[in-house]
């Protein structure tokens, strides 16, 4: 995480120094607020890598000597076969139509969103003390 923080702090400062440039020389107050806040953004990122990677152990990514497989791990567990995302992306992409057809649509979205949050979250909920 050393290398992260350290990525960021320079990121930050890149953007700060881009930022007053952009200020300086544009004169567009939008513009140059985007920028500060992306610089404020990147030095909390960077902070927080840093002061991280203090407390914890050195990470294969901070060591020379590293092989690939020092970071390898277990990655999680992915549902092979769920259909929730896809009552989520449909019920989205009509959340999102509703802005531009009326908003009657939200109507239909919102339940489709809600029953997609729902089977998402509770797919493999057997209920506790049910037999499995």
């Amino acid at each position: 995480m050393k290398i992260q923080g350290k990525m960021f702090i320079w990121l930050a400062l890149f953007i700060l120094a881009i930022a007053v440039v952009y200020g300086m020389w544009s004169k567009e107050p939008v513009g140059t607020t985007a920028l500060f806040m992306a610089f404020g953004l990147s030095i909390m990122v960077g902070y927080y890598l840093a002061f991280t990677a203090r407390r914890v152990d050195t990470g294969a990514q901070d060591r020379e000597d590293a092989d690939v497989a020092d970071d390898a791990g277990e990655l999680g567990f992915f549902s092979p076969h769920s259909w929730q995302p896809l009552a989520l992306g449909v019920g989205s992409a009509f959340a999102f139509m509703s802005v531009v057809f009326g908003w009657w649509l939200m109507w239909i979205s919102a339940p489709v969103i809600l029953v997609g949050i729902f089977g998402w979250v509770f797919e493999y909920y057997h209920g506790e003390g049910q037999n499995q």
